[in-house]
């Protein structure tokens, strides 16, 4: 389990606060206005965003003194993590080694990574010479490698066409399921959320709400969330 316990967070006049669990193998998806802190939330169950109080723990043990590479987790940003001057094969072997001095053995998770992924054929390519989803598929290509139980997704999708973003959010489903992991995913679209997330969390007006049944929330939103969505 996953538990944001007294979490508050400051930049500047900004403040957002969550007391809220996330159950192991649960996909949650994270949605509210623009500038609510959806991406700081997550940036700082990453380690990215530092915390003015409270604690982060998975499994009972406490991870928010953890440096960001020693957190049980990956996170995929709308960027997708991407290193311009490295092939695919490269940015991908970067989730098991940053040095990239890789075994046979890892070359070949690399390899399996890849395949699972579509992008066997890209592999000597440099992320410029791909298209949108192929650049996201090489993101959830390490984060399959990495197998770490939280994947935090920062809408990587977002400028992807609607049949390619499903297809992305249908990969993204098979991952976490064949690996058991937690997911949270941010998104602007109750579309996405309905479509592969059973649960979601509404960030609004300085507080991230408890998860709640997202088909239950879509259908009756409390008032920030309605606000937001508009008229259905």
């Amino acid at each position: 389990m996953l538990e944001l316990d007294g979490l508050r967070i400051e930049q500047g006049d900004f403040r957002l606060s969550a007391t809220l669990a996330v159950n192991t193998g649960a996909r949650v998806a994270v949605i509210g206005p623009s500038g609510a802190g959806k991406s700081t939330l997550l940036g700082a169950i990453a380690g990215f965003v530092p915390l003015v109080h409270g604690a982060i723990r998975w499994q009972g043990a406490p991870i928010d003194r953890l440096a960001p590479s020693q957190r049980p987790l990956s996170i995929l940003f709308q960027d997708n993590n991407l290193l311009p001057h490295l092939n695919i094969f490269d940015n991908v072997a970067l989730g098991i080694n940053p040095a990239l001095r890789l075994s046979a053995d890892q070359r070949a998770r690399v390899d399996q990574a890849l395949a699972r992924t579509g992008l066997s054929e890209l592999a000597a390519r440099r992320p410029a010479e791909l298209s949108g989803g192929q650049i996201s598929r090489a993101g959830l290509a390490r984060v399959l490698l990495r197998a770490r139980p939280v994947i935090l997704l920062d809408e990587p999708f977002a400028a992807l066409g609607p049949a390619l973003k499903r297809d992305m959010l249908d990969l993204v489903q098979s991952i976490a399921t064949e690996q058991g992991a937690t997911l949270l995913m941010i998104t602007h679209d109750p579309g996405d959320a309905l479509r592969i997330c059973p649960q979601t969390v509404v960030v609004a007006d300085g507080h991230a709400a408890p998860a709640a049944d997202t088909k239950a929330l879509m259908a009756a939103p409390p008032p920030s969330l309605a606000e937001y969505l508009g008229p259905g």
